[in-house]
């Protein structure tokens, strides 16, 4: 069957342009660009005027309340244990920064080394955008004869089979489409994935996500690399930052996610997440724990979320390394308005609780040679945070109600000193212009997602997506 290339081609130069878009949209010359740092540059010195204006005028109350937790026993314990965590976490930031510094991406390898890959596209009412993803996937320049690209549609309430269908009229035996008889969720739509393929490497896709051309071979070639190599993270950025004001601040924030902490997390080789968006996995790997997975129940129920971080955490536990390849990127769909925010971190706050547990039961065993200290230290910090989460906003809701504009001004203050390292790493890697969007994430998280956290711990038991339901 003569296959017509035409929409083929016309999707390439599309995505092309779409990704050039991406790259070059907050690029500007000459004068114009002067001009924008120079206004950015103004702003941050405006911020940082304020902040320690704060820290001017509310000196007194400062110290005032210091002697007033000192001079109590419970004031005393706090300060004691606020110091603790404050050192704890000024070393593990700088065990952080060490391991970034050491990080080095693994090159990719030539084509008579790449092992045979399926790629694996889960998808659910995802509509038109699931044509794009595959389209892009199609691009890649890896050998034909050794990809394999499957796409399985999870019971959508919308189009998306249709896109899936119009795909595989441009891509033919490129393609193979599934139906799954009804929505069953990610997981079983990845576990029928996982057992049509038949590459060494398995890759899974987010239906939303554009990947690079040369983003599989990068992302497989450590699997050659490091023979113990199980899974490995892609790195993911964020597609629909163009207009909205929330995807701005998540791709300044996904950045520090995945180019900062995961690069430091690779070097240990004990990276805890490899995204849904874009990760690997060895074949053998994935098949020694999928029965555990697919059955997988948190408090008596079938677990339906977190179906990467319960991977991850399954790799690892086999004593395999999970390492991070920061030349492999995916472009992916972030929601643009408060409801869905909230819901895609209550989402993850959930599986951070869930794998937590479930990482605590070995990873003070001898679960693997060599080395363990950085995983575990990964772990505590990861510990640490959820424990305090309860703690800190108690402290937080007594200090507003008695100290409200002490808790303004040092709350400002604190957003200003500690995210102005994000500011300067994007600037840094990306666009100076972008990077002031981590202060007013910092800002938004701190006053509007506080929350996620302790409301994740005490729903950790329930079940759903959130997200994803047609409007």
């Amino acid at each position: 069957m003569k296959k017509n290339n035409a929409p083929f081609h016309q999707l390439k130069q599309r995505i092309s342009n779409r990704l050039n878009a991406f790259n070059g949209f907050f690029i500007t010359k000459g004068k114009t660009q002067s001009h924008h740092n120079k206004i950015v540059l103004l702003s941050t010195f405006a911020l940082f005027s304020i902040g320690f204006y704060f820290l001017y005028v509310f000196h007194n109350d400062f110290e005032e309340l210091n002697a007033e937790r000192i001079s109590s026993k419970l004031g005393l314990t706090f300060m004691i244990t606020a110091v603790i965590l404050f050192v704890y976490k000024a070393f593990f930031f700088l065990y952080t920064a060490y391991n970034y510094y050491k990080y080095k991406a693994i090159d990719s390898i030539s084509n008579e080394e790449l092992p045979t890959c399926t790629v694996i596209v889960p998808a659910y009412n995802e509509g038109k955008q699931v044509y794009d993803t595959l389209m892009s996937l199609a691009e890649s320049n890896y050998p034909s004869e050794k990809l394999e690209l499957l796409s399985i549609d999870d019971g959508s309430k919308d189009d998306t089979w249709k896109w899936m269908m119009a795909a595989k009229d441009v891509l033919g035996d490129n393609l193979k489409i599934y139906q799954q008889p009804h929505n069953q969720g990610k997981r079983h739509a990845l576990y029928r994935g996982f057992n049509l393929g038949t590459g060494d490497v398995f890759v899974t896709v987010d239906s939303d996500s554009i990947v690079t051309e040369d983003t599989l071979r990068n992302l497989v070639s450590p699997f050659v690399k490091d023979k113990n190599c199980g899974a490995v993270a892609g790195n993911i950025r964020v597609l629909n930052n163009k207009k909205e004001l929330l995807p701005k601040m998540l791709d300044v924030s996904f950045v520090m996610s995945f180019e900062f902490v995961r690069s430091a997390e690779s070097n240990l080789n004990s990276v805890l997440c490899t995204p849904g968006a874009l990760a690997a996995y060895r074949r053998d790997a994935v098949f020694s724990c999928l029965p555990e997975w697919i059955n997988q129940t948190f408090m008596g129920q079938p677990s339906d979320i977190g179906e990467d971080r319960a991977m991850t955490n399954m790799i690892l536990k086999q004593g395999k390394h999970v390492l991070f390849q920061q030349n492999a990127v995916a472009y992916t769909n972030v929601p643009d308005k408060y409801p869905g925010l909230y819901k895609m971190f209550i989402r993850w706050g959930r599986s951070n609780v869930r794998e937590n547990l479930e990482m605590a039961k070995y990873v003070f065993t001898n679960f693997r040679k060599g080395n363990k200290t950085g995983s575990r230290l990964l772990f505590i910090s990861q510990f640490l945070r959820i424990v305090m989460s309860y703690p800190f906003v108690i402290f937080m809701l007594f200090f507003v109600l008695t100290h409200p504009l002490l808790f303004l001004g040092s709350t400002l203050v604190s957003i200003i000193i500690l995210s102005t390292f994000s500011v300067a790493f994007f600037a840094y890697r990306y666009e100076i212009k972008e990077s002031v969007w981590a202060y007013t994430y910092s800002i938004l998280y701190t006053f509007a997602l506080f929350w996620i956290t302790p409301y994740a711990i005490a729903t950790a038991n329930k079940r759903g997506w959130l997200t994803r339901e047609l409007k």
